[in-house]
């Protein structure tokens, strides 16, 4: 894991938190675009986002993937609990998580769970493979509980800044 402990923070200003803010709604905007958004002239927009990037506050651009048109079903929250925390058996786990492409982002947790999984499968039965033969079965995992997603009512939002 990267630790982040000793990079100092960047403070930012009105202008820049307007920056970040008009670039998650939009990430294709142009200089020329966010330049008139923020009163700036385009370079000036420019090199403020450069120097966002440049710093690490921007860490990319991703495109947003309708998961219903992809024909992914089921969302789920995957809670994880070890039997171990042999630094072997972790790391194989860990492997395991990276691999998956239906496992889309995991977090170590705090509490009674090891993990927590997001995971978007086509159907139950994908969910219930990826469950049964792939984590349960390795040496390290002693537990998963699993919450089907209803519905998502506030989809994933904007960081705040």
């Amino acid at each position: 894991m990267l630790d982040l402990t000793h990079i100092p923070r960047m403070t930012l200003d009105d202008t820049d938190k307007r920056l970040l803010g008009a670039l998650q709604d939009d990430a294709h905007l142009t200089a020329e675009a966010l330049g008139a958004i923020l009163n700036l002239s385009p370079s000036q927009a420019g090199r403020r986002r450069q120097r966002l990037e440049a710093a690490g506050i921007i860490d990319g651009y991703r495109a947003r993937l309708s998961p219903d048109r992809l024909g992914l079903q089921v969302q789920a929250f995957v809670q994880v609990q070890m039997a171990t925390h042999d630094p072997d058996q972790v790391k194989t786990f860990a492997r395991i998580v990276e691999l998956r492409p239906e496992i889309v982002s995991a977090w170590t947790l705090t509490g009674e769970a090891d993990y927590l999984l997001r995971v978007y499968c086509s159907d139950l039965a994908e969910l219930n493979v990826l469950i049964h033969q792939i984590l349960l079965p390795h040496p390290a995992v002693a537990r998963v509980q699993s919450q089907i997603v209803m519905d998502q009512f506030k989809p994933d939002a904007p960081l705040p800044t």
